[in-house]
């Protein structure tokens, strides 16, 4: 016990056994040394020696909720000053209890009403009732989401008639409005009963392809776990929800084989050979997590893609980088693997789809691209197999053999 401690008592109960207890500030930038007596609970101020009388304050802990009614007015009955100030104290445990209100009000979403609401347990059975019937993980979200926000801008799910008001209001897109009506023609299933459906028609866009140096630039300026995933997305063609899904052992490193046993909209199993470059960079991130890119989910990616976009697109001054977007990647491979090898049928299995309706549109993309282009082409001949695969990755078509030469030529 220190000298200064020693000369201390409790001013309660005399006590020397003492506790230090932090630090007061003062508006005058001074500091006093809190006590906490071991034996009675007490707590008090040690006075500065510059101070003055008005400086001290004492205050008794007693052994129980310190923000409660009973601890702040029993707190306040050491003296007739403080009991005169009891009403002050009873009212500011009202504000204390208002205020701790209006933070669970905040927590539950800022909505008004709590986590256990009835909009959310309806909206949870929804879920569990679409998992327990096979639904992808995804529509779940996409489809509790839709819901979610139909209640927050003023729909009733019980009245389709409510529902149809409120989409009717907003200025959605075509496949917005259709994902939203779907899902709560969903919801309506759940509880057996239909609804007469808006009218809902869906344009076809034609989608935005970036140059490769643009594509690039995103991937050389994200950080090494975004960079993975958006190198995997140009090489593969996955869709963003299929690459946070993949997992370590659906890598080869060792043949660079890459395998999609879980893909998303019912699309077909796929396989791919990728890059070097490609599986550098993926065995650089950590192995901590049965999943490649650990916890990380969508939006993480979603969001973190959208800042690193536009901080990429101010220091360019390109704005068509906003354009990008995830899945423009899939887009992207799409156009570049028909220019290449003018086969719908082989892109169509490299993209996983069910028909070749779906495949049809990059042809289209590629014929406004590249039709522009003059008929000249690069010629290489190749004989041995390592030759013939450099060409083959670097964008050549194979013509014709000869002598056993094999003749390969690329559009300039």
């Amino acid at each position: 016990m220190t000298e200064t401690q020693e000369s201390l008592r409790c001013p309660q109960c005399s006590s020397e056994r003492l506790y230090k207890d932090g630090l007061r500030y003062l508006k005058n930038g001074l500091t006093i040394q809190r006590w906490l007596c071991r034996k009675c609970g007490y707590r008090f101020t040690q006075p500065h020696r510059k101070s003055s009388d008005a400086f001290q304050h004492v205050q008794k802990v007693q052994r129980q909720i310190l923000n409660s009614p009973e601890a702040l007015i029993s707190n306040c009955q050491g003296s007739n000053e403080a009991q005169s100030r009891a009403p002050i104290a009873k009212k500011a445990v009202q504000t204390l209890v208002e205020v701790e209100t209006r933070i669970e009000k905040w927590a539950a979403g800022a909505t008004g009403k709590t986590v256990e609401s009835k909009t959310t347990q309806r909206l949870i059975e929804f879920a569990w009732w679409m998992k327990k019937r096979g639904y992808a993980d995804e529509t779940i979200r996409c489809n509790a989401s839709a819901l979610k926000i139909l209640t927050e801008r003023g729909a009733d799910l019980n009245s389709p008639e409510s529902v149809r008001e409120v989409i009717a209001k907003q200025k959605w897109s075509g496949n917005r409005r259709k994902n939203v009506i779907n899902a709560y023609t969903v919801f309506l299933k759940m509880h057996g009963s239909t609804w007469d459906k808006p009218k809902c028609t869906v344009e076809q866009k034609i989608p935005f392809i970036p140059t490769e140096q643009e594509i690039n630039a995103l991937i050389a300026r994200a950080g090494k776990k975004l960079a993975a995933f958006l190198q995997l997305l140009k090489e593969t063609a996955m869709r963003a929800g299929e690459a946070v899904r993949l997992e370590w052992t659906d890598i080869d490193f060792e043949r660079r084989i890459i395998t999609l046993n879980k893909p998303e909209k019912r699309s077909n199993p796929r396989m791919w050979r990728v890059s070097n470059e490609l599986m550098a960079m993926l065995k650089n991130l950590p192995k901590s997590n049965q999943k490649v890119f650990g916890d990380a989910t969508y939006n993480t990616f979603k969001q973190t893609f959208q800042r690193t976009r536009k901080r990429l697109a101010h220091t360019l001054q390109n704005p068509r980088l906003e354009k990008i977007t995830l899945h423009t990647f899939r887009h992207w491979k799409a156009t570049m693997l028909y220019h290449q090898t003018k086969d719908p049928y082989y892109v169509k299995q490299f993209l996983g789809h069910k028909t070749l309706k779906n495949t049809e549109i990059y042809i289209t993309v590629e014929r406004t691209i590249f039709g522009e282009y003059s008929d000249e082409f690069s010629v290489k001949v190749a004989t041995k197999p390592d030759e013939i695969k450099a060409l083959l990755e670097t964008g050549f078509e194979y013509v014709c053999q000869k002598d056993d030469l094999m003749f390969f030529r690329k559009r300039r």
